[in-house]
């Protein structure tokens, strides 16, 4: 009966923890949440379900491809508040167990998903029904007798957005040097099928029309500057 007892203490050792730092929220604190300076925002829906609406600021990693969330959640701060939603709440949840089960100390899970954000009139987003790029532009872009980087990124890729200020700072050091080309990744599907680009983000350098490097995911600056230099 002894051993009964320390079982069921351990047990709700082990459950306190995750039920005080884990947990699902409604819609009203989500967006209570979301305002806060540190907060991170998650969409774990697909790119196609992103593309057809999202909450303003949100990153996205799709929980359906294993590969591509790993890779996109590794440059999530651990230590800040990470708040998750998919459609209506089954994703994001089992994301949401998966984050703190590998070492994000606050994660809120929206109830309902983004179904319930919208029947609450809760603002959001879509991504404009821009244009792609056309393969004769891109190969425009590419043809110059400078030096180009093409770079393959979005605002709603994590890793993308750590490169963003590195790329800025390349810029202002090599100043004229190349010509930058920055290319949505949610738009300009068909270009990056063609040019065989399959994550974000990617860069190509190109010299005298030609592909002379690549690299995908993220890019120390010494490098980029390195093979924008050659």
């Amino acid at each position: 009966m002894k051993n009964i007892y320390i079982i069921i203490l351990l047990a709700i050792l082990v459950a306190g923890p995750t039920a005080a730092q884990q947990k699902d929220v409604t819609a009203t604190t989500f967006e209570q949440h979301i305002s806060l300076p540190n907060a991170q925002l998650l969409d774990v829906r697909t790119p196609g379900e992103f593309k057809e609406g999202h909450i303003k600021n949100a990153l996205q990693a799709d929980w359906t491809s294993q590969e591509q969330f790993k890779e996109r959640v590794k440059y999530l701060d651990k230590n800040k508040p990470v708040l998750v939603y998919c459609a209506s709440g089954g994703r994001s949840g089992q994301a949401a167990e998966w984050l703190y089960n590998n070492g994000f100390k606050q994660v809120e899970n929206l109830k309902g998903g983004f179904i319930q954000w919208k029947q609450e009139n809760k603002p959001f987003e879509q991504i404009a029904n821009t244009p792609q790029l056309s393969t004769d532009a891109y190969k425009k872009y590419t043809a110059s007798s400078t030096t180009v980087l093409i770079e393959f990124g979005a605002e709603w890729c994590p890793p993308c957005k750590i490169m963003a200020p590195v790329v800025a700072s390349v810029q202002r050091e090599l100043k004229d040097q190349f010509k930058l080309v920055h290319l949505d990744g949610g738009i300009n599907t068909d270009v990056m099928k063609q040019q065989n680009v399959a994550a974000l983000p990617t860069f190509i350098v190109y010299k005298n029309g030609k592909e002379v490097w690549r690299k995908q995911g993220v890019t120390e600056k010494s490098e980029l500057i390195k093979q924008l230099s050659r």
